[in-house]
């Protein structure tokens, strides 16, 4: 039995949701669920946008087939080649051999990566600002490379000013019925989970992101559909405020992030004293023990929020194990424009602070604090002038301030 959703007159939603699936990519946890989609052009030709993961093969092709009600399928646009998009392409072509594939060059080296098959031999090859015209809807093909694999493309149906936007604008979460963003509250059940989605995925590519979106800034823009999550008709400044700040790696909030390793409580005892501290001079502030929360809602806080603060004891010489690879993930990608401090803590030989440093030198503008803390096994009462410090250097920091006070107004 299909479940099919209108998008416009002549544009089709013939996806899958799967709420199955415990980590996306093996990586992240999608307690939600995630959303497939795939949308098919119903025009004097057929043309279908990208395929689906074969999790919710089934669905699609019961989906596929009753939308196009007999007709042929003359096109398949493959925007990305990720599996999650074309897991089902060469199953695709044996139930329509008379399909026409659609892609760049890039793409059609992958296609014979993963399929081991030269699907696209007798395929329409396109390049930046190609058109295909099926009769009321003209494509127009604009490449984005790295947003976030180097073959992508997304394409822009100049009638319904729609753009089917590849893996740009997705967000995790199954989308339960719904179709359009203005159907759900978006804003309060889906921007964590999109903010999330942008920063651990594409987060690293910022300036392609940037590129790209100078290219959507000269086309006529009405509507986005992305292959995952929901489509967005109305508000899309929303959605393009966010992605323009997130690929600017701009903060969106002002505020501390902290996050630490604790073993034993110590080093959690140290950040939750800075914590209260800076609250006290009414900095917001959120907490996350690295052993406990994953790294990629952490990464996504990183990329909201002005300020970072990392406590790690010091473990076997180095720095503890899920703080040391929380770091190395934001290092990965390539975060800036934040204001960062560091506490460490070492029974005999503390110097996890030290190696925090490091692993973070590389990244290009980002003002590391000179003032730090270092513990030996616990906070000492006698180390209360520099915990002041620490949180006075956080607290001038902050934009507009003049001293520790000033920095929030008290």
């Amino acid at each position: 039995m299909y479940c099919t959703k209108k998008v416009t007159e002549d544009i089709v939603w013939v996806g899958g949701n799967d709420r199955r699936l415990a980590m996306f990519e093996g990586v992240y946890s999608v307690p939600n669920g995630v959303s497939y989609n795939s949308y098919l052009i119903l025009d004097e030709k057929t043309v279908l946008m990208d395929t689906v993961d074969r999790a919710v093969a089934r669905v699609f092709f019961e989906n596929l087939e009753h939308t196009l009600a007999g007709r042929k399928l003359d096109y398949v646009v493959v925007q990305h080649m990720e599996p999650d998009h074309s897991a089902t392409l060469a199953d695709l072509v044996l139930r329509h051999p008379e399909v026409t594939i659609v892609c760049n060059a890039q793409t059609a080296k992958m296609i014979r990566q993963f399929t081991g098959q030269d699907l696209a031999k007798d395929g329409c090859i396109v390049k930046e600002g190609a058109t295909l015209c099926t009769g009321r809807h003209t494509l127009r093909f604009v490449m984005a490379p790295m947003v976030h694999w180097p073959e992508v493309m997304v394409t822009f149906d100049e009638s319904e000013h729609a753009l089917f936007s590849a893996d740009a604008f997705g967000t995790f979460g199954a989308t339960n019925g719904a179709m359009f963003a203005d159907e759900v509250d978006f804003v309060q059940d889906y921007m964590k989970e999109a903010r999330r989605y942008y920063t651990n995925i594409v987060g690293k590519y910022g300036p392609q992101v940037q590129a790209l979106l100078k290219k959507a800034a000269g086309l006529d823009i009405q509507m986005i559909c992305p292959l995952h999550g929901f489509v967005w008709r109305r508000d899309l400044h929303v959605f393009l405020e966010k992605y323009d700040k997130w690929s600017r790696y701009e903060p969106e909030t002002q505020g501390v992030m902290i996050a630490y390793a604790s073993v034993y409580g110590n080093t959690e005892n140290a950040a939750e004293i800075v914590s209260a501290r800076l609250r006290d001079r009414g900095i917001p502030t959120v907490m996350y023990d690295v052993s406990v929360t994953a790294a990629s809602e952490i990464i996504a806080e990183c990329f909201r929020l002005s300020h970072l603060v990392f406590a790690s004891t010091t473990y076997n010489m180095g720095v503890f194990v899920t703080m040391d690879e929380l770091l190395r993930d934001i290092a990965a990608h390539n975060l800036k424009n934040r204001t960062v401090a560091f506490i460490e803590n070492g029974s005999w030989a503390p110097q996890s602070g030290k190696l925090m440093r490091e692993i973070f030198a590389p990244l290009s503008d980002m003002t590391i604090l000179d003032t730090g803390l270092t513990l030996r096994s616990s906070l000492d009462e006698g180390q209360e002038a520099e915990l002041t410090a620490l949180v006075d250097a956080i607290a001038a920091s902050f934009p507009g301030s003049e001293d520790s006070a000033s920095a929030t107004g008290v």
